[in-house]
C-alpha cells in the first residue's frame, strides 16, 4: 500500500479507510454520511464540506486538519503553525478515551468560540472578529 504521500483526497481517504480495516459502508455509517456519497468522495467525483470531512476524520480517528489541507480548505503553507496547533488541540480532544462523543463536540465548540472571540479563523474558514472589522455588524445600522 502507498505511503501517506497520496495525490488526492479520495485516494488518501481510501487508504486511511483500508488501514483502519473498514468497509466503505462501515465508514459511511460511522461518519453519518451515505454510502454512495462517500464512494463519490473517494472516487474524486464530489468535494465534501468541512463538516463532512470532520465527521469522516472522527470516524477514522485521524486529524481533520489533514483532510482539510488535502481538500484545499486549508492552505498548509499559509496557515502553517497556527493550524498545526489548532489541529493538535482538536486531535487531543477527539482522541481522549475518557470523554463521550457529545462531550468532545461540546469542547470543540467552546474552543472554536474562544478562537473566534480572540480574532482567529476557525477550521471551517469562518472569519473571527479581526477579519470582520470593516463589515457592519448587527449593532451597526445605516442611517
Amino acid at each position: 500500500m502507498a505511503s501517506l504521500n497520496v495525490g488526492n483526497l479520495g485516494e488518501y481517504l481510501r487508504e486511511q479507510r483500508r488501514n483502519a480495516q473498514l468497509s466503505l459502508r462501515q465508514l459511511a455509517d460511522a461518519a453519518g454520511v451515505s454510502n454512495p456519497y462517500l464512494s463519490q468522495i473517494e472516487r474524486g467525483l464530489r468535494k465534501p464540506s468541512a463538516e463532512v470531512l470532520q465527521q469522516v476524520a472522527k470516524a477514522l480517528r485521524i486529524s481533520a486538519e489533514t483532510l482539510y489541507v488535502r481538500a484545499g480548505i486549508l492552505d498548509a503553507e499559509r496557515d502553517g503553525q497556527e493550524h498545526r496547533k489548532d489541529g493538535a488541540t482538536r486531535a487531543a480532544v477527539l482522541a481522549d478515551p475518557t470523554l463521550t462523543e457529545q462531550q468532545k463536540q461540546v469542547l470543540l465548540q467552546i474552543y472554536e468560540s474562544f478562537r473566534k472571540e480572540n480574532g482567529f479563523v476557525d477550521a471551517d474558514g469562518a472569519a473571527g472578529p479581526q477579519d470582520q472589522e470593516n463589515e457592519p455588524g448587527p449593532q451597526q445600522t445605516a442611517g
